[in-house]
């Protein structure tokens, strides 16, 4: 079984470095339209089919690392967050691999496959080894629920990247307009959420390497159930330098950061869970490195960065986008109907013999449900086309990727183990 594991890790290697790989040429097969002496259909053509080539073998050494994955730790991988997020973004190339074939459009891959790579980076944050089952999650429903939830939420990201690339290609940043510098600063903001998840992957890899380590003991108070008064005195570790320390803590032991011997204030009394000082620290590192990240960006684009991407999408015609857009997401929401609601009920019953309990997951899950119902409402019976439907797109990943990272880290519920 050790072996089994090992050659998953490898697969999982191969398969993040060729779907880079595969962004490149995508990349390429773009912008070299522009290059002089050549044939820009030829070139498209040629540079097209070898970036689809690669993302397709990328994709295949991911579903050797899920299988060998499977098989070796006995149970379908999709228990945690390392495990689910690193489906999602296997189903995610699936997607836009069923998407590509119908319409042919390569720059989809320039903005597609980036998404498939920072979630393969954010699930490689979390511990890899294979955790045993509870025994609520050994169930023929949980592989359903969470894998037809995970292919829906696949088709998502990919109507998501047709909606932020028809709002680029649609976007004038020459225009001074109230309107279009409103338009403008959130396509920005958009770009500059991206960077936070990317600077966030980041720092982790970097302070990991550096094997930065700094541990707290936290002392609690609360109430048991016998109404006792009760104190709890636990350790807290840091695996980045603390600029937010555990409340009511004192240093066990701190390496020094930048001049930084202490953290400059503790977590507030009303952030409860021995975690929420690390998890507050991390936030803060993520946002400081998204800035940095961003503000470099522009200090080496010397233009906005939507507006340096936008030559990319030269030639690109903005009603296949928005059609691309809206035929994902389609097919994404009856997927995610079934998975993240139908049979999300029905092992909700077996496990807590209840179908709905108002848990925090089961609330954005429906939140998510809900927003896509509005934006195949609002299209289709209201006539939201063009702008106004790839802003619903673009805001509905950010939802999505709330449910999937906000409440499974940050809010309590009978869906923390996803979290460990």
């Amino acid at each position: 079984m050790k072996v089994l594991l090992d050659i998953s890790s490898d697969a999982y290697l191969v398969a993040f470095f060729l779907y880079c790989l595969a962004f490149l040429f995508y990349v390429v097969t773009m912008a070299g339209k522009s290059w002089g002496g050549r044939d820009p259909e030829k070139h498209v053509k040629r540079w097209g089919r070898i970036s689809f080539v690669t993302s397709c073998l990328g994709l295949a050494a991911q579903f050797t690392y899920f299988i060998t994955r499977w098989i070796g730790g006995g149970h379908i991988p999709n228990s945690n967050m390392y495990e689910f997020m690193s489906l999602l973004a296997m189903l995610i190339m699936v997607a836009f691999t069923v998407v590509y074939l119908i319409y042919r459009t390569p720059v989809l891959g320039v903005f597609s496959l980036p998404i498939a790579v920072i979630i393969m980076g954010y699930a490689s944050v979390f511990p890899q080894e294979v955790q045993p089952l509870i025994p609520a999650l050994d169930s023929i429903w949980l592989k359903l629920h969470v894998s037809l939830a995970a292919l829906g939420e696949a088709f998502f990201a990919v109507g998501f990247a047709a909606g932020f690339m028809y709002l680029l290609r649609t976007m004038d940043f020459k225009a001074k307009t109230k309107a279009a510098i409103r338009s403008q600063r959130w396509l920005e903001f958009t770009i500059f959420s991206i960077l936070v998840v990317v600077g966030f992957i980041a720092c982790v890899f970097i302070f990991r390497g550096a094997g930065y380590e700094a541990e707290f003991t936290q002392t609690t108070e609360y109430v048991d159930s016998a109404g006792q008064q009760q104190t709890k005195v636990e350790d807290v570790k840091y695996t980045m330098p603390p600029i937010v320390g555990p409340h009511n803590s004192e240093v066990k032991s701190y390496q020094p950061f930048l001049g930084l011997n202490k953290p400059l204030f503790n977590a507030p009394s009303w952030m409860e869970g021995v975690n929420a000082g690390r998890k507050l620290n991390t936030v803060i590192w993520s946002l400081l490195s998204g800035v940095l990240l961003f503000g470099l960006l522009r200090l080496i684009l010397r233009k906005p960065i939507g507006e340096a991407i936008q030559p990319i999408m030269d030639g690109i015609d903005p009603r296949d986008l928005d059609e691309i857009g809206y035929r994902a997401i389609a097919i994404g929401f009856p997927i995610f109907t079934l998975g993240a609601l139908v049979f999300a009920m029905i092992w909700a019953q077996i496990a807590w013999s209840r179908f709905w309990g108002w848990d925090p997951k089961e609330v954005w899950a429906l939140i998510v449900w809900l927003f896509y119902s509005a934006y195949l409402h609002l299209r289709l019976s209201r006539g939201w086309h063009g702008t106004k439907s790839s802003w619903l797109a673009v805001i509905g990943l950010m939802v999505v990727m709330f449910t999937l990272v906000g409440v499974n880290l940050i809010i309590a519920g009978l869906h923390s183990y996803a979290g460990v």
